[in-house]
C-alpha cells in the first residue's frame, strides 16, 4: 500500500508558544499553500485519513478531498496544562523534567512521546491490514516523526532530529508486515 503523509500549513501561532491538541488559527498563506499541495498532490486516494484537529480538517476541505476519515490517533501530541502557553512562562522545573525524558514524562495533565508513538503504531497497524492501494493521511509534525520511528525502528529520543517542515509530503510503502515497509522519495 502506498501511504503519502501530509503536515498541515503554517499556522498563526509563534514558534514561542506550545500548542499541540489546541485548535489554532492557519497563517493568512492557507488559501495559496491549499492550492500549492492541490497541484502536487497525487490523485485517486482509496482512502484518506485526516487529524481530528481544525488545521488538518481545513487543508482536507480546502484539497477537496471526499469522504475523509477523521481520526483521533493522528492528533499531535497533548500537552495538557501547557497548550497555548508560551514556552518561557511555563514552569521551568517541570519543563527541565520533561525534557530530559520526554519519552516517558507526561507533560502535566498531557501525554509523553511513548503514548502519541502508541496511538500512531496502533493507527499503522491498522491501515496495514486494510486492503487500499493508496492512502492519504494528512497530520502534525509528532504523528510524522512517530511513523518515522515506525518505519525505521528510531529510538524515541532521536525523534526530534528528524526536521518536519509545514506542508511537506512524505511518502512510504507498507508492506503486509513490517519486514516489508519502504520509504518512497516524494517527488
Amino acid at each position: 500500500m502506498e501511504v503519502y503523509i501530509i503536515r498541515h500549513t503554517p499556522v498563526a501561532v509563534g514558534k514561542d508558544i506550545c500548542y499541540g491538541q489546541s485548535n489554532v488559527s492557519l497563517a493568512d498563506t492557507f488559501i495559496q499553500d491549499a492550492e500549492q499541495l492541490s497541484k502536487i498532490l497525487p490523485t485517486n486516494f482509496d482512502a484518506v485519513y485526516s487529524s481530528s484537529l481544525e488545521r488538518c480538517k481545513d487543508l482536507a476541505r480546502a484539497l477537496k478531498l471526499e469522504n475523509v476519515l477523521f481520526d483521533n490517533s493522528l492528533m499531535e501530541m497533548n500537552f495538557g496544562d501547557w497548550e497555548n502557553q508560551k514556552w518561557n512562562d511555563i514552569n521551568q522545573d517541570e519543563l527541565n523534567h520533561w525534557m530530559a525524558d520526554f519519552v516517558n514524562v507526561k507533560t502535566p495533565n498531557g501525554e509523553n512521546l511513548k503514548e502519541l508513538f502508541q496511538r500512531v503504531e496502533s493507527f499503522f497497524n491498522y491501515l496495514r491490514k486494510k486492503e487500499h492501494k493508496k492512502v492519504l493521511i494528512i497530520t502534525h509534525a509528532g504523528v510524522i516523526r512517530c511513523l518515522w520511528a515506525y518505519l525505521l525502528d528510531i529510538p524515541l529520543q532521536n525523534l526530534f532530529k528528524i526536521v518536519v517542515g509545514y506542508k511537506e509530503i512524505f511518502a512510504c510503502k507498507l508492506g503486509n508486515d513490517t519486514m516489508y515497509d519502504s520509504i518512497k522519495v516524494f517527488k
